[in-house]
């Protein structure tokens, strides 16, 4: 079918194409055209901050909130940080072309299984330019073309940036169109790519739930979801003092406005004698406390800044400097509570009791369920991966953070001698 240019179909007919090349693209090539981009982007410093400046002064005029202005804004030093998070894709392993597992038949087949690239991701993002240059070096190293959808307010920003990108895939000799942007906002033409089933094999929005619904409800193509991250802390009677302050100050206090920031404090009633240090150490922190009855009446006593919690707290991704505090008569209540509210996010327990850490290991579920750390490592680098294209919080394909593994697909190799089935 021949589709009209610049229309969705074009766009996705282009990057099926291209994924052909770069699914069959050797690691040697596809670390050069990771080498390139990083140095263009570098080399074209002058241009994409230009282009920013113009993104920032009109997101002023549209009153973009001071934290979207600084998730869209870019510096020097933020411009190298984006290059060097493109160099540590290079030095990742290649995953395309792994064989996984291998078994021998009693016929005497041997079947193996190998890593393949999932063909063409769509990416639908907000703000962040950095997920351009990422998203782009992470289905070029796993062998995937994507065709990236940014939001409008960072649209110059990202015309530079994919610039940069198309000049480091052609000194690699590899299709520009291994990496397209969406150039229009036009809600009507993300509709039609989001129903391109036969040419794009996977799309990943990243944002807010609003966005994430909107993707999900209206794409034909599997969709990576991730609706909201509500994380939780459980404080079991076993915990260590010092670890249960460490742990929570850090989920909800170091970046508020994140996924993996803890959003409810659940406090088991043999260890409410920590609650007092941990909420003074959050108010310390700007944290509000939303409380239930019982910590709300703790904390008082105690003169601890605090305020009732309501009925909609629980379940609730604050994304910001506000905890909800409950306090639980011990292990089943808090498994009850984070299946009842939690989002499949991150799950954390802070105990020295095994038997207690290991039952929550194995009950809850989460895309990571964490002992005695903080929710914040569920992130791709921090998880070893190296760097991530998103988390999932639905179990189907993946599920947590997404890096290059996840990026791919296996089929089966069956390597024979002669052998035919009978019956």
């Amino acid at each position: 079918m021949k589709a009209e240019p610049h229309s969705a179909l074009h766009l996705a007919q282009r990057a099926r194409l291209a994924s052909r090349a770069l699914g069959i693209a050797d690691t040697a090539r596809k670390d050069h055209a990771l080498e390139a981009i990083a140095k263009a982007v570098t080399d074209a410093r002058g241009p994409i901050l230009e282009a920013n400046a113009l993104d920032l002064a009109d997101g002023r005029k549209a009153s973009l909130t001071d934290a979207l202005l600084d998730r869209l804004a870019l510096d020097g030093e933020r411009l190298e940080g984006l290059a060097a998070a493109v160099l540590a894709v290079r030095a990742l392993p290649d995953p395309v072309g792994e064989i996984t597992s291998t078994t021998r038949r009693p016929n005497g087949l041997t079947v193996q299984k190998v890593r393949i690239p999932l063909g063409v991701i769509l990416m639908i993002y907000e703000s962040r330019p950095n997920v351009t240059t990422d998203a782009a070096a992470l289905c070029l190293k796993s062998g995937n073309a994507v065709i990236l959808r940014g939001g409008k307010e960072a649209l110059r920003t990202n015309l530079a940036l994919r610039q940069a990108i198309v000049t480091g895939l052609e000194v690699a000799r590899l299709p520009a169109d291994a990496v397209l942007l969406v150039e229009t906002p036009d809600r009507e033409l993300l509709l039609e790519l989001l129903k391109q089933e036969e040419l794009i094999d996977l799309a990943i929005p990243r944002g807010g739930e609003g966005l994430i619904r909107f993707v999900a409800q209206n794409a034909r193509i599997p969709v990576v979801k991730h609706y909201k991250g509500v994380c939780h802390v459980f404080l079991h009677q076993s915990a260590d003092a010092k670890k249960a302050v460490d742990i929570v100050v850090n989920a909800k206090a170091q970046r508020p406005g994140v996924c993996n920031a803890a959003e409810c404090l659940l406090v088991d009633e043999g260890a409410l004698a920590l609650l007092p240090a941990v909420a003074r150490a959050l108010v310390a922190e700007r944290v509000e406390l939303r409380c239930c009855p019982r910590s709300l009446a703790v904390l008082r006593r105690e003169g601890i800044a605090a305020v009732p919690a309501g009925a909609d707290d629980w379940g609730r991704e604050f994304l910001d400097r506000i905890l909800a505090v409950r306090v639980v008569a011990g292990i089943d209540e808090a498994l009850e509570h984070i299946a009842r509210y939690g989002s499949l996010h991150t799950e954390a327990i802070v105990a020295e009791d095994k038997v207690a850490s290991t039952r929550f290991v194995h009950e809850v579920v989460a895309s990571a369920v964490i002992v005695n750390a903080s929710t914040r490592f569920n992130d791709g680098g921090e998880l070893g991966l190296g760097a991530e294209i998103g988390i999932s919080t639905s179990k189907v394909h993946a599920f947590g953070p997404m890096g290059l593994a996840e990026l791919t697909a296996q089929k089966f190799v069956v390597l024979g001698d002669g052998q035919v089935r009978g019956g």
